[in-house]
């Protein structure tokens, strides 16, 4: 497959999230000949359309629970981008029924529409939350990835791609924690910080695209990406927006919110064994074996050697100056922080 999208038209659920708006930049920069975006939001949807106006933007309302809206959006479409979920921790603690209904079953409904009418290529967006899952939120993305790679798995003979990439905090992007922190600095209140030592993935919005667009162009059906990141603690990253704003940190501890971990995990160890490497990504392959296991355990399993969860503990460590210069290298957080001071 050529690096080019000339020409092609490209579907993006979810799309008026953050995620989505810069992606449909970036497509539409390379000559895309249309973009689709579909969600349930008609006001943001009127606020992409102004911001970026542009007569190849094409815009469905709709919901990937309503397997009907999905069938209107994906017919003719070459690429589709699925990052249509309920990303929330807190609120998919409290409605869980509710994640299940858009994560799981909405991503079903995607990956079987892009199938029916002969879609190129899914390239399904997970999170670190989805590995050794604790909340909701993390165990209807795991779910999710387990309804794209088990479409992969049987169906070999499609000739849709389904993909996964998960990642961990995308700076600046909505629900984050950054915005929040320059919103308290600028108002002269504390940073509330749940847990000081909690570590996070960093990952800006540019580099989410970038994992999303190498999927597209090296996926095998059912493989696994994930973009190699650094961390920060939470308290570290509170001082860094403060060194932003220009004043002396100054932050107060709240306690964990509903279903956070003290630390993510972008790979599991079973992952890490069987990943490629290379170089600023990992790729795991699918598992393509069959129900029937007689052959697995009559040939039985090499010994593998020791090795660890790819973790936001055991990951390149930023400190205050690393954490700045990532903040920096974001337009939209430079944009907030002009905005403010």
């Amino acid at each position: 497959m050529t690096t080019s999208m000339a020409g092609a038209v490209v579907l993006i659920t979810g799309g008026t999230g953050s995620f989505g708006s810069t992606m449909a930049r970036a497509l539409l920069a390379e000559d895309v000949a249309q973009i689709r975006i579909l969600s349930r939001d008609e006001a943001k949807q009127d606020d992409l359309r102004r911001r970026l106006r542009d007569e190849r933007m094409r815009f469905y309302v709709g919901d990937v629970r309503d397997p009907a809206s999905v069938e209107d959006a994906v017919r003719g479409v070459h690429h589709v981008f699925h990052a249509a979920a309920l990303k929330q921790v807190p609120s998919c603690e409290f409605f869980p029924s509710q994640a299940v209904l858009t994560n799981v079953t909405g991503s079903h409904h995607v990956v079987e529409a892009a199938h029916r009418h002969g879609v190129r290529s899914v390239v399904l967006l997970s999170t670190d939350k989805a590995v050794y899952p604790i909340n909701a939120m993390g165990m209807t993305k795991a779910l999710m990835e387990k309804t794209a790679l088990a479409f992969a798995r049987n169906n070999p003979e499609t000739d849709t791609v389904v993909s996964v990439v998960r990642y961990g905090n995308v700076l600046h992007s909505r629900g984050s924690v950054v915005p929040l922190f320059l919103e308290q600095v600028a108002a002269r209140q504390p940073m509330t910080l749940t847990d000081p030592d909690m570590t996070r993935f960093l990952m800006s919005l540019d580099q989410s695209v970038d994992l999303v667009r190498y999927a597209l162009l090296h996926a095998r059906p059912g493989d696994l990406f994930v973009r190699k990141a650094p961390a920060a603690t939470v308290r570290t990253l509170a001082e860094a927006v403060a060194e932003l704003m220009g004043v002396p940190p100054d932050t107060k501890v709240i306690g964990t919110r509903h279903g956070e971990k003290v630390f993510e995990t972008l790979l599991s160890r079973e992952e890490v064994l069987r990943a490629e490497d290379s170089g600023a990504y990992f790729r795991v392959p699918l598992d393509a074996r069959s129900l029937n296991y007689g052959l697995y355990f009559e040939q039985g399993e090499r010994a593998k050697a020791a090795i660890d969860d790819y973790t936001s503990h055991s990951t390149e460590r930023l400190e205050v100056d690393g954490v700045v210069k990532l903040l920096q290298s974001v337009p939209e957080i430079m944009a907030a922080v002009g905005a403010l001071v």
